[in-house]
């Protein structure tokens, strides 16, 4: 799974609207991204989290509850800045920053999924489009130790 920092303008939204707002990002990088729908762990900066191999296969959330470990930190509004880039957008203080650290994902897909992250953040969330800002950084495995000082994807021990 990606691991996704997704950053908030503090008391903005309640609690139940950052979970539902965490839980659309998972559901797209399920469905356009194929991660594996167990794997996940979400650390809020917001942050979503768990690297894992890119499968070809797409998955199926069968397990929606699956376990999540959340850490949830907002910013003072005065700790985002973000300023028209010529654009002509209007920010608001329903911001979101969403960053996303992946591997093996082609241009199509990052397409796919800033264009659905839009679509369901807006419907679903109340997120204006102005207001998403999405970047995708690569990485790969060597770039994750998950604890004990080892590179478990290297180890062998994922």
């Amino acid at each position: 799974m990606p691991l996704v920092k997704i950053d908030l303008i503090k008391n903005v939204r309640t609690p139940a609207e950052i979970k539902k707002l965490a839980d659309v990002v998972q559901e797209v990088m399920l469905e356009k991204f194929n991660a594996p729908p167990r794997d996940r762990y979400a650390f809020f900066d917001l942050q979503c989290h768990t690297p894992q191999k890119y499968s070809p296969k797409k998955p199926v959330l069968t397990h929606p509850s699956s376990p999540r470990y959340q850490i949830i930190t907002q910013h003072e509004p005065y700790e985002i800045i973000c300023e028209d880039t010529n654009l002509g957008f209007e920010r608001t203080d329903k911001l979101v920053f969403i960053q996303i650290f992946q591997q093996g994902r082609d241009v199509e897909m990052k397409q796919a999924v800033y264009a659905e992250l839009q679509k369901r953040l807006e419907r679903e969330c109340g997120v204006p489009g102005a207001d998403l800002i999405i970047s995708c950084s690569a990485n790969t495995q060597e770039d994750w130790s998950f604890g004990m000082g080892r590179a478990q994807f290297i180890t062998g021990d994922l």
